[in-house]
């Protein structure tokens, strides 16, 4: 079963470029995992409809962050996307930042 990481910005355009970056390297290593990327402001229909395994935000929707660890920190990991990361589109580091939630949120519930 494929493992969601779903990735949230100001309208889902800038993160679209980053998630296909993220879904190559998940790819190369055949690793079975789904990358998407949307507008912060469908994050509740996304989230109800699509179940993502992990949330990450993009650094311009960082001020969300409390708001959305309330709504489903306890069944899903979130974070914001480390901004060097982010700028640098470092596809690799996101992933394995990503991987590393999933597990120990895991392993917390």
């Amino acid at each position: 079963m494929n493992k969601k990481i779903y990735l949230f910005c100001s309208l889902g355009i800038s993160t679209n470029l980053l998630a296909i970056k993220i879904q190559n390297v998940a790819n190369k290593n055949k690793l079975p995992i789904e990358v998407k990327a949307f507008s912060y402001y469908e994050i509740d229909k996304i989230v109800e409809q699509k179940k993502p395994d992990c949330i990450l935000l993009g650094p311009q929707v960082k001020f969300n962050l409390k708001e959305v660890q309330t709504k489903f920190g306890e069944k899903i990991p979130v974070d914001i996307i480390n901004s060097i990361d982010y700028s640098s589109m470092n596809g690799e580091n996101i992933l394995e930042n990503a991987i590393k939630m999933i597990k120990t949120h895991n392993l917390k519930y």
